[in-house]
């Protein structure tokens, strides 16, 4: 069940859970915020954070609102689609064979089979960003782990709505947005040290932005790359 506090001209949906932490969110693409608490907490207890965290509220809004967006994708003829910071047009061949993409002198060719419709042209398209982004994350951690003298357990690729990786130190695991795979290739390999570098540190304090400076000094004008590239185009709630 999720009920709701107001903070000024903020609303903001609050769910209880079998969980031992708060989480603060704020959801793209018009910023709606989501605090997840324990269940024993109270409601004034969790407005007491909420409002704590209200200035940080306000800036991932702000940035949210901001950023620009791609417009929804019919997946058809001589639409952009971007890999690795470059675009593609598409092009969409059917052909009774197993469905595949692959990229051609400026053309996303993708091949389906006679009568594929939009979702079905999509799948194909998230799956084939799945593979090649795996592909590219691999040697990154390998070439990245004696650096840091990290080891990561394992590391998965999924669709993220608000984040473009993660961390669970505990597990020693990453995730990565797939978006990345449409972003230049150094906005990936920032993203995955950072999620390494939460090996060392769980926090964003300043021994985590020490670490960052001493092993990647240009992060910074990556990250705000990063965040300037168009995001996706959304149609979820959560």
């Amino acid at each position: 069940m999720v009920s709701q506090i107001k903070l000024d001209d903020i609303v903001v949906d609050v769910v209880l859970k079998d969980i031992k932490n708060v989480h603060l969110s704020v959801y793209p693409p018009t910023g709606r915020v989501r605090v997840s608490a324990p269940r024993r907490m109270s409601m004034e207890t969790i407005r007491v954070f909420a409002i704590s965290r209200l200035g940080w509220i306000r800036r991932q809004q702000k940035k949210l609102r901001d950023q620009d967006r791609e417009s929804p994708r019919e997946y058809v003829d001589r639409e952009s689609h971007y890999v690795w910071g470059r675009r593609y047009l598409l092009k969409v061949v059917e052909e009774n064979a197993a469905p595949r993409v692959q990229t051609k002198h400026g053309t996303l060719l993708l091949r389906v089979r006679p009568g594929a419709d939009r979702e079905t042209r999509e799948a194909v398209v998230a799956a084939w960003y799945r593979q090649i982004l795996k592909a590219a994350v691999a040697p990154l951690i390998e070439a990245w782990e004696p650096r840091l003298q990290v080891t990561v357990a394992g590391f998965f690729v999924r669709q993220m709505k608000t984040k473009w990786g993660s961390c669970n130190p505990t597990a020693r695991t990453i995730r990565l947005n797939t978006e990345l795979a449409k972003k230049p290739q150094e906005c990936l390999e920032y993203v995955v040290v950072h999620e390494m570098v939460h090996l060392l540190e769980s926090t964003h304090n300043a021994r985590f932005l020490t670490e960052m400076d001493r092993f990647m000094p240009t992060w910074r004008d990556t990250r705000d790359m990063l965040n300037r590239l168009p995001a996706r185009h959304e149609r979820w709630g959560y």
